[in-house]
């Protein structure tokens, strides 16, 4: 059954407070900035310094993100591997003016430029390391069946477009704005619509997703996330071309 403070944390798009606690312990904002930053990493000998480039800078997001951006076995770190280069610069652009709430992210993209981000974002859009396993949660095949539906079909009904008319039918995203859905665990794909729903996490105007997101129930909610999350992730399968498809409602991170 889940519990209150699930409840609530899927509701602010927060992490548990045990693993809150674990990550500032790790990764403190003034070490990850000093590693952003480096001018003079060192290599594994610990006695030659590391060529300054962006994949010697990116090692920093390594213990939250994985190496190349892969994931980790964190639920609510997301993998940023092979997502659109322009997704990922309106998320880190979106941490930076505390448009999306994160302690440790906001600190970090406080002070860095349009052409930093840009180059944050084309790096984790380049790379293609494995998927890892997901930790799938066992619901009923009825739950199952519901998330599918939502997902590929919608209900409008409710105004709720199919995830599939925007994301692709594959869900793997649409240059250069649509995330991919697949190789993301459950509690985070709650997490992230709930942040939607309650308003804590928002997007460019006119918020498709926000808007989307408010019509969904908890049990919505808890399909879709089971349901995405089984799917699996071919990292040989790339986001869609730019204007692949039409999408059901304007949306301002996507370029006019």
């Amino acid at each position: 059954m889940e519990t209150n403070e699930a409840r609530a944390r899927e509701r602010s798009g927060a992490k548990p407070r045990s693993l809150r606690r674990s990550f500032m312990r790790l990764a403190s904002p003034s070490l990850l900035l000093s590693c952003l930053l480096s001018f003079h990493s060192y290599g594994a000998t610990g006695n030659e310094p590391a060529p300054d480039n962006i994949e010697t800078r990116m090692r920093a997001c390594t213990p939250c993100h994985g190496a190349q951006g892969q994931g980790t076995n964190d639920d609510y770190f997301p993998r940023l591997a092979g997502k659109p280069a322009g997704y990922l610069y309106n998320q880190l652009a979106a941490f930076r003016s505390g448009r999306r709430h994160y302690s440790p992210m906001n600190y970090l993209l406080e002070y860095q430029n349009d052409d930093y981000l840009k180059a944050i974002a084309g790096y984790f859009a380049s790379q293609k390391p494995p998927f890892l396993p997901r930790h799938l949660v066992t619901v009923s095949s009825a739950v199952l069946a519901h998330g599918e539906a939502l997902a590929t079909l919608g209900d409008a009904s409710r105004g709720i477009p199919a995830c599939a008319s925007c994301h692709n039918p594959s869900f793997t995203g649409v240059e250069p704005g649509i995330p991919a859905l697949v190789g993301l665990q459950t509690n985070y794909i709650s997490a992230q619509l709930g942040a939607f729903r309650y308003g804590t996490r928002t997007a460019i105007a006119p918020d498709c997703m926000q808007l989307v997101a408010a019509r969904l129930s908890e049990d919505d909610v808890t399909a879709l996330a089971a349901w995405l999350s089984s799917l699996p992730g071919q990292s040989s399968t790339p986001p869609k071309p730019q204007g692949s498809l039409t999408t059901p409602l304007p949306c301002g991170s996507e370029p006019k």
